[in-house]
């Protein structure tokens, strides 16, 4: 144990694991493989408050969408500040992979973003039927529905598989 209780000890304890970051590629094919995030906001009170959405990745940004009457879309209305979080879980990458992603929304109502976003969305949740894709977009195209496009300012990302391979290699020569 270091003598000096802030300096991390690898990996013999978990108290600092930025060492275990994401990285740039895993990160990206993790973003392209999975299709939900929890998407996180403030309430009038503060309060951070998520739920689970679908998504699509594209140029470096999340896009999603929800009707416009739902508490996160007035919310995001008064502070486009909002979070991100996408696991491995649930996708076909390998497991214990994290990223977390703090960032401005946007609020899309326009024809052309909808346009564009409604079958890339369709595309992602629905990648074996052409007419389930046909009909979600269908589906989707509602009057109050708006699209969100989230910029992310700043990531966090987590590779459990490093950590795992860290803390093997420490049992085996301290053990």
């Amino acid at each position: 144990m270091s003598e000096h209780p802030d300096e991390y000890v690898a990996p013999g304890n978990y108290e600092d694991v930025t060492k275990y970051d994401l990285e740039a590629d895993d990160e990206e094919e993790l973003l392209l493989a999975h299709n939900e995030c929890t998407f996180i906001w403030a309430n009038k009170e503060g309060w951070p408050v998520g739920v689970i959405m679908s998504y699509v990745w594209v140029d470096g940004k999340f896009w999603l969408t929800a009707t416009s009457q739902r508490a996160r879309i007035h919310a995001v209305r008064r502070d486009p500040r909002v979070c991100i979080v996408v696991t491995s879980t649930g996708s076909p990458v390998a497991r214990n992979k994290a990223i977390t992603y703090k960032g401005n929304c946007t609020i899309h109502e326009d024809r052309a973003v909808k346009d564009w976003f409604y079958p890339a969305l369709a595309a992602a949740l629905r990648p074996d039927s052409e007419e389930g894709q046909a009909n979600f977009v269908q589906f989707l195209d509602s009057p109050r529905r708006v699209v969100l496009e989230v910029d992310p300012t700043q990531r966090i990302g987590y590779d459990g598989g490093k950590m795992a391979k860290a803390t093997a290699a420490w049992m085996r020569e301290n053990l």
